[in-house]
């Protein structure tokens, strides 16, 4: 069985495992493997349908994603690795983990959330009505701050827009299926440490920005009462991809928290 497209940079443990986000692809996490590759084995992934990875033959979802992380730490000699997960792929990560629990020292989730009941039925109707180009440009567009780079910004929303539809429209389903039905019983069953690294928050109206100085979200509060010895960490006034725009800060707090002993 093929591999999904990876790259890998450098030799060192513990590995550390990038997995990016929705509409997205490895090179989200260039700066950490410029960073950290000089002393650690770094393996970044494009998921099905993204990247260098061709669609897969049966629908995309959050399973299909972890599975094939799954296949790829099994597939490859090395020691446990820490998983990095960024959005999308704070579900992935989570959900490899849990299969193949050996291959793991450590999981970090980068800027996750969580769909609330009923949100895939408010997405369909935005499918259904020709309406997905307009719901991707819309989400991508909170993503940023008013200090972000046009050009940034640009390219990501111009990335996420050639997604083809069929991928991005059913990993976004599988979204809030797995935040429904699998993302507390995934948290509960977490037993690596876990790091949450938080910069954004979605409000009751879905808006998305960047996080206040001391704020806890219903979605920290969540996390904390799956995992009560995660160690959770805001960072206030940034954008959904800090790795990119604030990536000394992220790689310092990664480092330290890879540094510490278990």
């Amino acid at each position: 069985m093929a591999l999904i497209h990876h790259v890998v940079v450098g030799s060192g443990s513990p590995p550390i495992v990038f997995v990016h986000g929705f509409g997205c692809s490895y090179r989200d996490w260039l700066a950490q493997i410029k960073h950290f590759s000089p002393r650690q084995m770094v393996i970044a992934v494009d998921l099905p349908g993204h990247g260098a990875t061709p669609m897969p033959a049966e629908p995309a979802s959050i399973a299909l994603g972890a599975r094939e992380v799954a296949t790829l730490l099994q597939a490859r000699t090395m020691p446990p690795a820490v998983l990095v997960g960024h959005s999308m792929g704070c579900r992935v990560v989570l959900d490899a983990a849990l299969r193949t629990p050996d291959h793991v020292a450590a999981i970090v989730l980068l800027d996750g959330s969580r769909f609330p009941r009923q949100s895939d039925h408010a997405f369909e109707s935005r499918f259904a009505a020709g309406e997905y180009p307009d719901l991707v440009r819309s989400m991508f567009a909170q993503m940023f701050t008013a200090y972000s780079d046009p050009k940034t910004i640009e390219a990501v929303v111009r990335r996420a827009l050639d997604l083809p539809e069929q991928v991005g429209k059913a990993f976004i389903l599988s979204m809030v299926r797995y935040d429904v039905d699998m993302l507390a019983t995934a948290l509960e069953r977490v037993n690596k440490p876990l790091l949450v690294l938080q910069t954004t928050f979605i409000n009751d109206q879905r808006e998305r920005t960047s996080l206040a100085a001391g704020q806890i979200t219903s979605y920290l509060q969540f996390v904390r009462a799956k995992v009560p010895a995660a160690h959770i960490e805001a960072l206030p006034g940034l954008g959904h991809f800090p790795q990119i725009e604030a990536p000394a800060k992220i790689n310092c707090v990664l480092a330290s928290f890879i540094a510490t002993p278990r």
